[in-house]
C-alpha cells in the first residue's frame, strides 16, 4: 500500500465553486478504531490501535495513535515500537460490518448512484440529487452531519469533478473533513501533489519513475507520453498521464453483488502441525460462514488457500452438494481440500477459506443431512450469531480452539488472528 503525504506547501483550500463537481468520495476516519471508541468510551484520548499481533497488521489506528507515526497497514510489531503505550484491540469484525451496513444506508438515501468500493468508503453521483438536497458541497456537509449526529462517527468528504481527484480531496480533508476541488483548480492542485499520490503508484512504480527524475505529479503531465508508456508499458503510461491532468471518465457505478467472502491468517510462527493448522481452518470456516449469514447469502464452492514458509501458494476448491451458510459444512469441504494438499514436509505460513457462487439464502433448499437433523446445527450457528452481535466476536469460538485460546489469554485487551 502506497503511503504518502500532503506536503506542507500544499493549500487545504481551493475555493468553494462546486459547480460540475458532482462526484463525492465519503471515508470514514480511522473508521474501526472509531467503532471500537463507541463500545468502549473510557479509551478517548488515548492512542488506539486495532490489529493483531505477531506478522499481522494494523486494521486502523486513533489520531493519537498516529501522532507516534503509527498506521493502517503497517507491521503491527513495527507499531508496537513506535508507540508502546498504545492500548491494542482485538478486531470486531461483526461490529464493523454492523457500522459499515448503516453508514451505506444513510448514503443510499442521498442518491442511489452509490458505490461502495471497502467497508468504510464509497463514491456519490449526486448530479440528480441536487434539486432535492442542494449544491454538491452542501450535500457532503449534510452526510458529515448526519453521520455524526446518527452514528457517532466522523467521515471527510471529497467534492470533485472526478472520483480519482474526489478520493485525493477526502484524504487532503482528514481529520473530519470536507475539501471541495473546483473544476478550474484540478491540474493546480495535482501538480502540488508527490507522484505517489496518484492511484496504482506504490513503491516499486514510484521508485522506476523517481530514476527517469519523476518525482511528482508535475514531472508526470511534463513528461512525454511515449517515455512513460516505455517505463510503465502502453496502457500504463498512458493511465498514469491521464491522472496526472485531471483526466478520469470513469462513472460512479452502483456496487454490483459479492460473487465471495471468506477470511484467512498469517501464523505467528510456520507451522509443521497439520492438526494446528486444522483447527485453524475450523475458525475460518466459522467467521466465513458468519459472513454469509450477515450478507443472507449461500456459498455453492468452497476454497482453500494454503501458503507454505517458502512463499508458494496452493489453492483447491470444492463445489457442495447444495448452497450452505453452515459453518460445520464449509468446514467439512475444507477439511478435506487441506488433507489433499501435497505439502512435502513444508511448514504452513497463512491459510485461508473462501466461499464463493453466492446465491441468495431464499435459495435454500435443505441438505440431506439437515433432512437427518442438521437443521438443528443451522439454528444453532444463527443463535450463536445474536450472542456474538451483543456480546462480541470472543463471546463464543469454535469448541476445538477453545483450550488454546484459554492457554494464551492476557490481562487487558487480547489480540485475535487478523484475516
Amino acid at each position: 500500500m502506497s503511503r504518502w503525504q500532503v506536503p506542507a506547501s500544499v493549500r487545504r483550500g481551493w475555493g468553494d465553486d462546486d459547480d460540475g463537481c458532482s462526484i463525492l468520495h465519503v471515508d470514514m476516519d480511522a473508521f474501526f478504531a472509531s467503532v471500537e471508541l463507541l463500545r468502549r468510551p473510557e479509551l478517548r484520548g488515548l492512542p488506539v490501535v486495532v490489529g493483531g499481533d505477531g506478522r499481522s497488521v494494523v486494521l486502523a489506528a486513533t489520531y493519537e495513535a498516529r501522532a507516534f507515526g503509527v498506521h493502517s497497514a503497517m507491521p503491527m510489531a513495527a507499531a508496537r515500537r513506535l508507540c508502546p503505550h498504545a492500548v491494542v484491540i482485538p478486531p470486531q469484525r461483526a461490529a464493523y460490518s454492523a457500522a459499515s451496513r448503516q453508514v451505506m444506508a444513510v448514503l443510499a438515501e442521498v442518491t442511489p448512484i452509490l458505490e461502495q468500493v471497502s467497508v468504510d468508503e464509497a463514491y456519490l453521483d449526486v448530479s440528480g440529487a441536487r434539486r432535492r438536497l442542494g449544491r454538491p458541497a452542501e450535500i457532503g456537509a449534510q452526510i458529515r452531519a448526519r453521520i455524526r449526529s446518527e452514528l457517532g462517527l466522523a467521515c471527510s468528504v471529497g467534492v470533485a469533478t472526478s472520483k480519482a481527484v474526489a478520493k485525493l480531496a477526502s484524504g487532503m480533508a482528514k481529520p473530519d473533513g470536507l475539501l471541495v476541488v473546483p473544476r478550474a483548480a484540478t491540474v493546480e492542485m495535482l501538480h502540488a501533489l508527490p507522484v505517489e499520490a496518484l492511484s496504482g503508484v506504490g513503491e516499486a512504480t514510484r521508485d522506476r519513475l523517481a530514476r527517469w527524475g519523476i518525482v511528482s505529479v508535475a514531472d508526470v503531465a511534463a513528461t512525454d507520453l511515449a517515455l512513460l508508456q516505455r517505463i510503465l508499458g502502453s496502457a500504463g503510461g498512458r493511465h498514469l498521464h491521464d491522472l496526472a491532468w485531471g483526466r478520469d471518465p470513469r462513472p460512479v457505478v452502483p456496487s454490483r453483488p459479492e460473487h465471495s467472502v471468506g477470511a484467512e491468517t498469517t501464523f505467528e510462527a510456520d507451522s509443521t502441525d497439520l492438526g494446528w493448522v486444522e483447527r485453524r481452518v475450523l475458525e475460518l470456516a466459522d467467521r466465513t460462514a458468519r459472513q454469509l449469514r450477515e450478507r443472507s447469502t449461500l456459498a455453492r464452492t468452497v476454497s482453500l488457500k494454503v501458503r507454505t514458509a517458502d512463499w508458494q501458494t496452493l489453492t483447491r476448491s470444492r463445489t457442495l452438494t447444495a448452497p450452505t451458510d453452515v459453518a460445520q459444512e464449509i468446514f467439512g469441504a475444507a477439511r478435506a481440500l487441506l488433507a489433499g494438499v501435497d505439502l512435502s514436509g513444508r511448514a504452513v505460513r497463512l491459510v485461508g477459506v473462501r466461499a464463493e457462487g453466492l446465491v441468495p439464502a431464499g435459495n435454500r433448499q435443505p441438505t440431506l443431512e439437515e433432512a437427518a437433523g442438521g437443521a438443528d446445527r443451522a439454528a444453532a450457528e444463527r443463535a450463536m450469531d445474536q450472542v456474538r452481535r451483543r456480546f462480541g466476536d470472543d463471546a463464543l469460538t469454535p469448541g476445538t480452539s477453545i483450550g488454546e485460546r484459554d492457554a494464551s489469554s492476557t490481562t487487558g485487551p487480547r489480540v485475535a488472528d487478523l484475516s
